[in-house]
């Protein structure tokens, strides 16, 4: 049987982990709705989930050079462009892709299960 955490994101939404440390975020419509990205909080911890065609990608969601959130700039393609200083992200890996960010941000794992969205934060 799978122990059941519940914890409470800034926007005041549940998530469920399991001991298998998946996180269940919720349905693709209810993360994403028409947007193709979207920041949430897990254990205080801001993610960054970003759609691409047919995948779903998460990514600390700070931008490592300054202290913006990456799911509030462009997003086209497969690449997120930091709002505060315009540098650029790969959404699939994490690797920084132009100046001023010039270290990775950390990748998180997911899994689609039906219609949910699960979410493994790596140390």
């Amino acid at each position: 049987m799978n122990a059941v955490i519940q914890i409470t994101s800034a926007d005041a939404r549940q998530y469920v982990c399991g001991d298998d440390g998946w996180f269940a975020i919720g349905s693709l419509d209810e993360v994403f709705g028409e947007r193709a990205c979207r920041g949430i909080d897990i254990e205080g911890v801001k993610i960054g989930l970003f759609r691409v065609d047919d995948e779903i990608h998460a990514l600390d969601d700070i931008c490592t050079h300054g202290a913006a959130l990456l799911s509030d700039g462009e997003f086209e393609g497969h690449e997120i462009e930091c709002p505060l200083h315009a540098g650029l992200v790969d959404v699939r890996t994490g690797r920084a892709l132009s100046a001023p960010i010039s270290r990775d941000t950390r990748y998180h794992e997911t899994k689609i299960e039906g219609d949910v969205l699960f979410v493994r934060m790596q140390a």
